[in-house]
C-alpha cells in the first residue's frame, strides 16, 4: 500500500496559544511540507483559530502534533483528540501532563534514582533567601510549565532571586528553583515506544557565551551544535541508556527530546527536563539528530506519523 493510502488524511496541528506560538508555526509549516512532499495528504490546523468542532469535521484519519506548550504539549489537547477518537502523534495524555511539569518529571526521575539537579518549588510565601542557602549561588529560576526557555533566569547574585521569581511567576503560581550544573549542555532525542524506545546521536550544544536563550535557539546563527558530540563512547552510552530510561519512566511514546548537563568536575549526567513535542524548525535538533543517524527531515516526519495512535485503550478499539 502507497503512503497517501496508508496514512490517509493528515492534519498538521500547530500554532496554539501558547507562548511558543511562533516556533509552533515555523514546526508546523516545516512538517507540512515535509509530508506533502512524500505524497502524503496533509492539511494545515491552527488550534487557535478554528475549534475542536472544526477539527472533527475535517475527519482526519491521523494528526501530526507540531504544537509546543500549553494547550497543546500538556495533555489537553491530546485528551481531546481521545474523545474525538483521532489517532495522534507522541506521547499520551498522562505521559503529556507529567513530562509539561518540570517539577512532577523531576519527581518521577528521583524515584527511579535518575540523576536531576537538587531543587526547591517556590510560591508567594517561600522565604527566597532560604532557598539561595540551600541550593547555592548560581541558580537557575524557571516556570516550570513553559519551553523554549521562556521566563528563565541564571542568579549569579542573591538579590537577584526576587526579580527572577517575579518573572517566572508570570508565567506559573510555582516557580522551579535548580540548582545550577557547571558543565557541558547536551541535548538527546528518543524515537519509539516501551521496549522498543531508542536514542538518537547526542548532540552538544555550544551558545555564544554559554547563553542558550530563545533568540540563540531559534533566530539566529551563533550557536554551534556538534553531532554526534565529542564525547567517548562509554559516556555517550550512559547517557543515552540514562534518556531512555528517564522517557520511559514518564510514559513517554513516538518521540521526545531531552536536555542534558554533563558536570564538568565529574562528568556526572543531569537529567534537565523531557520534552514530548520537540521543535522541528531549521534550527532545531531532533532532524540534526536524525541526520546523524541517516535519516532525513522528510524521513523522520514520516516515521514519526506512522506511530500516530489513539493511546486510550476502549471496547471500540
Amino acid at each position: 500500500m502507497e503512503l497517501k493510502q496508508m496514512m490517509g488524511k493528515v492534519g498538521v496541528l500547530f500554532g496554539g496559544r501558547s507562548a511558543e506560538r511562533e516556533v509552533s508555526i515555523m514546526s508546523g509549516t516545516g512538517v507540512l511540507n515535509a509530508l506533502r512532499s512524500r505524497g502524503i495528504d496533509a492539511h494545515p490546523f491552527d488550534p487557535a483559530e478554528r475549534s475542536l468542532a472544526e477539527l472533527a469535521a475535517e475527519k482526519f484519519d491521523r494528526v501530526f502534533i507540531a504544537l509546543h506548550g500549553r494547550y497543546g504539549e500538556d495533555g489537553s489537547l491530546q485528551g481531546a483528540l481521545e474523545q474525538l477518537g483521532i489517532p495522534y502523534t507522541g506521547s499520551g495524555v498522562m505521559a503529556s501532563s507529567i513530562a509539561m511539569d518540570k517539577i512532577c518529571s523531576k519527581k518521577i526521575w528521583l524515584y527511579h534514582q535518575l540523576s536531576t539537579p537538587n531543587y526547591a518549588v517556590l510560591d508567594a510565601k517561600t522565604d527566597l533567601n532560604k532557598v539561595v542557602e540551600q541550593l547555592g549561588l548560581p541558580l537557575i529560576v524557571k516556570p516550570p510549565h513553559e519551553g523554549s526557555t521562556i521566563g528563565i533566569t541564571k542568579v549569579r547574585a542573591a538579590a537577584e532571586i526576587h526579580s527572577a521569581y517575579a518573572l517566572a511567576a508570570k508565567f506559573d503560581e510555582e516557580v522551579l528553583a535548580e540548582e545550577f550544573i557547571q558543565g557541558r549542555e547536551l541535548t538527546v532525542a528518543v524515537l519509539g515506544r516501551g521496549a522498543d524506545a531508542y536514542s538518537l546521536p547526542l548532540i552538544e550544544i555550544v551558545a555564544p557565551d554559554g547563553n542558550y536563550d530563545y533568540q540563540n535557539k531559534y533566530f539566529t546563527d551563533d550557536t554551534k551544535y556538534l553531532c554526534p558530540a565529542p564525547i567517548d563512547a562509554e559516556l555517550t552510552q550512559q547517557i543515552q541508556a540514562m534518556c531512555v530510561q528517564a522517557y520511559r519512566a514518564v510514559g513517554c511514546e513516538g518521540w521526545a527530546r531531552l536536555d542534558v548537563l554533563v558536570r564538568s568536575s565529574d562528568n556526572k549526567p543531569f537529567l534537565i527536563e523531557i520534552n514530548t513535542s520537540p521543535g522541528m524548525t531549521g534550527h532545531s535538533l531532533v532532524p540534526m539528530a536524525a541526520r546523524a543517524a541517516g535519516m532525513s527531515y522528510e524521513d523522520v516526519c514520516v516515521e514519526i506519523l506512522k506511530t500516530a495512535r489513539l493511546k486510550i485503550v476502549s471496547d471500540k478499539q
